[in-house]
């Protein structure tokens, strides 16, 4: 897999991958959830109770209930693929996470997220998420 497609709509996919990291760490539920398409899906498999979440609503409680876990996180995402075909495109991303929990735990996650984004309106968003934890380790 490679970047391929419009430079235009994978540079902002790129900032849409960004800007997400960027509101995880910021903890702005409102331009967290603003990244994702109305209809979209967060697959995350290795966490009990969130293997797949459908609709911006449901994807919003769901981190909405999951941030307390973690009042100290630094999340950065970078993309590592994008393949543009019209107004879809697919690809993956790489986080790089610095959590702290509730007991004062610090991991370190990286992991690959397999994305699908959709264009809707001249602007990118995630239409589905799935998450691929590849190894924590003490921070």
């Amino acid at each position: 897999m490679a970047f391929t497609g419009p430079l235009e709509d994978r540079v902002a996919i790129h900032e849409l991958v960004a800007s997400y990291g960027d509101a995880v760490t910021r903890r702005d539920a409102d331009d967290w959830i603003g990244n994702w398409a109305e209809d979209g899906v967060w697959k995350l498999p290795a966490i009990p109770g969130m293997e797949r979440i459908e609709g911006s609503a449901a994807i919003l409680k769901a981190w909405l209930d999951a941030m307390p876990g973690w009042p100290f996180q630094v999340n950065f995402q970078r993309c590592g693929a994008i393949v543009v075909e019209g107004e879809t495109a697919h690809g993956h991303t790489y986080t790089d996470e610095l959590n702290t929990d509730t007991a004062g735990k610090t991991e370190r996650w990286l992991n690959r997220y397999d994305d699908e984004w959709v264009k809707r309106d001249g602007r990118w968003y995630f239409a589905s998420r799935s998450l691929e934890v590849l190894v924590i380790r003490p921070g």
